[in-house]
């Protein structure tokens, strides 16, 4: 291949260059002082020996051998094979001739392996020391352990990156490795000579189109007792022995059951396991296979998966080939050479067909669900996956693919000796990449249309792989991506101090109002009355008490005592005496006996009021003789909490389904600016949203009459007046609002569904068309601004880079620089027109073309540069004309006589939303989804909903099955929204919204597992979904459910610092509650109290803070609002008794 279709040139080959400097610390077999040379293979192609070193104990042989790769890039084949194949090198001894020996004897010191891969990750240097592994036999088997080890240094080198650093963000490396099957068919039973090779393959794609089968094969079927390295092997190292054929620092990694992802992981099937892994026969492979993912591959692996979810992996077992006649003895059993490329191998004719078929049997699969790998961040997924009978309906009906692996991967894994003995020609056929006609490869393939009818097609029953099902049989399997397939948001940091998010707050004058200080308060009151009376007292009857008289007549004191009341009765005096003592009883009400609401029933007043009267009088002779000045009550501060924030509070209750909360934050804003419309018209959206029409129409109503031009106000009132059937007055108000903003998407959108809402399709169509003009134009208006930023951010570049150059060089003529700043440039295109694009498709080839080889990159890079070049060189300015333009550039140069230039016209953009979405989701926000008394006449938002599904270029897409899944919530249709929400993961499945309205709906239902589940994969995402604080809230409330404490506090923080409220305070205070972290706690808590003193869990948790700190005082007080506000949690309360018996204090009632 010397040029692709689109113009963009191969890369050349690529040498990659392995040098051999020297080995260390060898040993022969007949001494310290010995002769060797390496020999340096790349799967099945020798790349030459070194020369013949001395060498000793002390000396290391210096080699510096050196041997080439060959790298091409015609396919990702080339990158493959540098991902997954080794370079072996075998270090030779070479043993002295002895009399009368011709020819010199060798024996084979040990082995090592390169491993290339650092070179798909951008490297052009790799310099290493690798340990040489003793083969059978060798002088180095049985060195002593206090001796060193041999080892060999290595230096690889490439005169440019194999992956430039565009490439390498846009591809993977897959790694997949096959550990063991366990719980075998009973016919399965290990022999000291091995009968049958047991394969494992499964599909994979290779770019965006084709997929090939990964063969696994030479199963080893071994007892269950015989324990195996926990080293993973290569897989392509035909020649290779002991401990060469493992991956240097690549074991197999041991998870306990519950961390697995697979089948057979609950604890009822862990004795199940145990006894299968350790005491049955087993079939062993431990093999790793990286292969290479293209950018096309990587977006086809995603699409599948998030097609199907389940990827199937077929095992088998095949007999091993007999004996061949001739020296190729050596080839009958080959190792896992079979398994030497991605590519398929040779098609043989037809005419060897049937000698290449080979008996397969124990077909199986195992249905790996790659789902969890679309999780944001996860790259690996490992587990026990149970093996069923290959049925070819039941594989098209799980994952959506016609055929399988089978009979190629068979034919691979049995050797196919004549294809492994010609690598060279099996290379070029695999080039020209045109096989012989006869039989096709049986290669897995996606389902397209022409398939349909193989779910009809009954497959003949699999007696062989049912034995599977029946022995429970399973494989482990693992799967590690280098990168996730979808990135995820980095962890966002948050401040070791709760204080620090917490903004600087007046200070609140102290109060001390507890239960001793109101008993003080009613001493102070009685102490002042008595007073006030003995002074009233001495006024009336002070001239007739003299010193040392004799104790008056007792009907004298009665007449004084009748005379005293009088006067008090008759100048109002008593009852100023008894308003001054009865603040101070009130007190003692709330405050001792914490009485604050309405009592039940007369019986108990008056028990009430009996066992007060007793307490009072026994206070009042306490009292007599104690005077206490009361200290003047300090001002109540203005209110913290602005419109916006009550705003806040109020949807955040909505979201909680607290909806008399929600409704006080919005008549509390009424409250407090009855003439903002804004007011008036949220209050009316929640009316909507309780199914209030009635109160709804008198906000909306109240909102349009303090603003006649409130533009959501005037579509409302006509959407409520529509609902009641007043449909002249809901015609008016709709006129009205496109009269007010005459572009207004929305406005024209509801306009127009109204019109279809009666019939009327001419006046409907006039209003779609409006309102599709109008979003067509503010499409161009967007793209007109970031133009603007563009030519700003180019032409500050240009008046740079032309000062440094006059810098450097005064006096040389400059470039195009200034004249690029000056003049509109424009494209040259052909003469003849080529239609819309032609301009951007010309630039792209030509930048393509103009790529020097060595360079190369990627197609969407080169595409992407001649787009962006496009829109800057379709730019004017000023009002110069195009004729003057051209002209100008006619004389620039020679080859511009060669083309007529011309202003491209810019294709017209295409809105990145339908107007229908867009009023859909003005209806969704503004709670107009419902029709009046469950009419069965549809909604605005489902009209909107049913025209963008039959719009040009509309149609079920994840945003409108998010949209419809938004409304069948609001109506409380659970059902219907999860099909919705299953519909839209499949089509997206990074969409934030759509995982987040799934967690949504499984926390209504009460499924926390799954709900937490979702939120997490929602915040793991790059992109925020549209309401992240009841995300964070309800993730961080199943949290403290759970009992982490610890993520629950750091996911209320994340609510706290980007939008804090009274239930995002109180969730961190909770947490640093039970995480022992009380100063914490108290800052929350407060904050919390701060925005609503009216909380009762808030101050039950300040109660419990104040105990465990010893503060009596404030810990009554808190305890004592807890009570008054209404504190209903039981287990709440309960610990709050438990605590105060604890300490012995709190509770008032003591």
């Amino acid at each position: 291949m010397a040029d692709l279709d689109d113009g963009r040139q191969v890369r050349p080959t690529e040498t990659i260059n392995i040098t051999v400097l020297r080995s260390r610390h060898l040993k022969g077999s007949k001494g310290d002082v010995l002769t060797s040379h390496v020999k340096a293979e790349f799967g099945t192609t020798s790349l030459g020996e070194s020369a013949k070193i001395e060498s000793s104990g002390d000396t290391a042989a210096e080699y510096n051998f050196n041997c080439n790769v060959q790298c091409d890039f015609d396919g990702p084949e080339g990158l493959d094979s540098i991902a997954h194949k080794p370079v072996l090198l075998t270090v030779i001894e070479v043993l002295p001739k002895e009399k009368k020996q011709k020819e010199e004897k060798t024996v084979v010191l040990g082995q090592c392996t390169v491993d290339l891969l650092p070179l798909l990750r951008g490297e052009i240097r790799h310099k290493a020391t690798l340990a040489l592994h003793p083969v059978v036999g060798s002088p180095l088997e049985n060195l002593p352990t206090d001796l060193p080890k041999p080892e060999l240094d290595i230096l690889v080198t490439v005169q440019s990156p194999l992956l430039y650093e565009e490439n390498l963000a846009d591809t993977n490396l897959l790694r997949v490795t096959v550990e063991s099957g366990f719980s075998l068919p009973d016919s399965w039973t290990p022999t000291p000579a091995a009968q049958f090779n047991y394969t494992v393959s499964l599909p994979l794609p290779v770019t965006a189109e084709k997929e090939v089968p990964v063969v696994f094969a030479n199963g080893l079927l071994k007892p269950g007792q015989e324990k195996e390295p926990p080293q993973k092997k290569w897989m392509t190292v035909p020649n290779s022995q002991s401990g060469a054929s493992f991956i240097p620092d690549s074991f197999l990694t041991a998870s306990s059951y519950d961390e697995e992802d697979g089948d057979f992981r609950t604890k009822e099937d862990r004795p199940f396991r145990v006894e299968a892994e350790s005491e049955k026969p087993k079939v062993v492979w431990n093999v790793e296979r990286r292969c290479y993912l293209e950018q096309g591959a990587v977006t086809s692996f995603q699409n599948k998966i998030a097609m199907s979810r389940v990827w199937p992996v077929e095992i088998m077992r095949t007999p091993i080939p007999q004996a061949s006649k001739g020296k190729g003895k050596k080839h009958l059993t080959p190792a896992p050479s079979a398994m030497r490329h991605l590519t398929t191998s040779p098609t043989p004719s037809s005419g060897s067909d049937r000698d290449d078929d080979v008996q397969v049997s124990f077909h199986g699969v195992a249905y790996v669900d790659m789902a969890p790998l679309l999780y944001p961040g996860v790259k690996k997924i490992r587990g026990a996956y149970k093996i069923m009978a290959f049925n070819e309906h039941e594989v098209f009906e799980k994952t959506k693919r016609t055929g399988g692996v089978a009979q190629e991967a068979a034919r691979i894994a049995s050797g196919l000796s004549r294809s492994t003995a010609t690598p060279a020609k099996a290379s070029k056929d695999s080039k020209e990449g045109k096989p012989k006609e006869g039989k096709k490869p049986s290669t897995m393939k996606a389902a397209d249309g022409s398939s349909s009818d193989m779910a009809d097609q009954q497959a003949p029953p699999n007696l062989e792989g049912q034995q599977y099902v029946e022995a429970r049989s399973y494989l482990i399997l693992e799967f590690v991506l280098d990168k996730p397939l979808v990135p995820k948001r980095p962890p966002e940091e948050l401040a070791k101090k709760v204080a620090e998010y917490i903004p600087p707050r007046p200070l609140f004058p102290r109060r001390t109002n507890g239960a001793q200080r109101a008993v003080e308060d009613f001493h102070t009151q009685v102490a002042g009355v008595a007073n006030l009376l003995l002074d009233e007292f001495r006024e009336l009857f002070g001239e007739e008490f003299i010193p040392g008289q004799e104790t008056p007549d007792p009907r004298r004191m009665e007449e004084r005592r009748k005379k005293l009341i009088y006067e008090l009765n008759t100048s109002g005096k008593y009852f100023a005496f008894k308003e001054q003592l009865k603040h101070a009883v009130v007190k003692i009400v709330r405050e001792k006996y914490l009485k604050t609401n309405a009592f039940a029933s007369k019986e108990e007043l008056q028990a009430f009021l009996s066992e007060l009267y007793v307490y009072l009088v026994d206070q009042m002779h306490v009292g007599l003789s104690k005077v206490v000045s009361l200290e003047d009550q300090a001002p109540v501060p203005e209110p913290l909490t602005d419109s916006a924030q009550l705003k806040h509070f109020a949807r955040e209750a909505e979201v909680n389904e607290n909806f008399q909360l929600a409704e006080r934050y919005y008549q509390e804003r009424l409250a407090r600016n009855r003439s903002d419309p804004d007011h008036w018209f949220d209050y009316g959206c929640f009316c909507l949203l309780t199914g209030n029409h009635a109160k709804a129409e008198e906000c909306f109503k109240e909102t349009v009459s303090i603003d006649q031009q409130h533009l959501p106000g005037l579509l409302l009132y006509g959407i409520v007046s529509a609902m009641e059937e007043r449909h002249e007055m809901a015609e008016t108000f709709f006129e009205n609002a496109t009269c007010v903003e005459s572009d207004n998407v929305v406005a024209w959108t509801l306009l127009g569904l109204f019109y279809d809402g009666l019939g009327n399709d001419i006046r409907a169509e006039m209003a779609f068309s409006e309102a599709n003009k109008l979003n067509v134009q503010a499409a161009i208006h967007k793209r007109d601004e970031e133009k603007a930023a563009m030519r700003r951010a180019h032409e500050e570049e240009g008046r740079t880079s032309v000062s440094d150059a006059g810098e450097r060089e005064e006096g040389t003529p400059r470039e195009s620089g200034e004249d690029a700043l000056s003049v509109p440039r424009v494209m040259e295109t052909a003469a003849t027109p080529t239609g819309d694009g032609a301009g951007a498709a010309a630039a792209a080839a030509a930048a393509a073309a103009s790529v020097p080889p060595g360079s190369v990159k990627s197609s969407s890079s080169v595409a992407g540069s001649a787009k962006k070049g496009s829109v800057v060189n379709q730019e004017k300015q000023g009002s110069q004309p195009a004729e003057s333009v051209a002209s100008r550039r006619e004389g620039e140069g020679e080859g511009s006589r060669h083309s007529t230039p011309e202003v491209v016209r810019e294709p017209t953009p295409v809105p990145s939303t339908s107007v229908y979405m867009q009023a859909v989701e003005f209806l969704l926000e503004v709670k107009a989804t419902k029709s009046k008394f469950g009419d069965t006449k549809r909604s605005f938002a489902e009209r909107a909903l049913a025209h963008e599904l039959l719009a040009k270029g509309g149609g079920p897409s994840a945003e409108y099955n998010v949209a419809l899944a938004r409304l069948h919530m609001q109506k409380k249709e659970y059902a219907d929204a999860e099909a919705c929400l299953k519909e839209a993961t499949s089509m997206d499945f990074q969409n934030p919204d759509a995982w987040a309205m799934t967690g949504h709906l499984n926390y209504m239902r009460g499924d926390m597992a799954v709900a937490k589940d979702c939120y997490d994969r929602t915040l793991s995402f790059v992109r925020d979904a549209q309401d992240t604080h009841a995300i964070y809230l309800r993730l961080a409330s199943i949290c403290l459910q759970d009992a982490e404490f610890e993520k629950a506090k750091n996911t209320f923080l994340l609510a706290c610092k980007h939008s804090p409220s009274c239930v995002s305070w109180l969730g961190v205070g909770i947490a640093c509650y039970r995480l022992g972290e009380l100063s914490e706690a108290e800052d929350a808590l407060s904050e919390a109290n701060i925005l609503n003193n009216a909380d009762p869990e808030v101050w039950g948790y300040l109660s419990l803070v104040c105990l465990q700190t010893g503060r009596q005082l404030e810990a009554e007080q808190a305890y004592k609002y807890a009570i008054k506000v209404g504190l209903h949690d039981e287990g709440l309360m309960n610990e709050i008794h438990d605590m105060q018996q604890t300490v012995g204090f709190g509770d008032p009632s003591f």
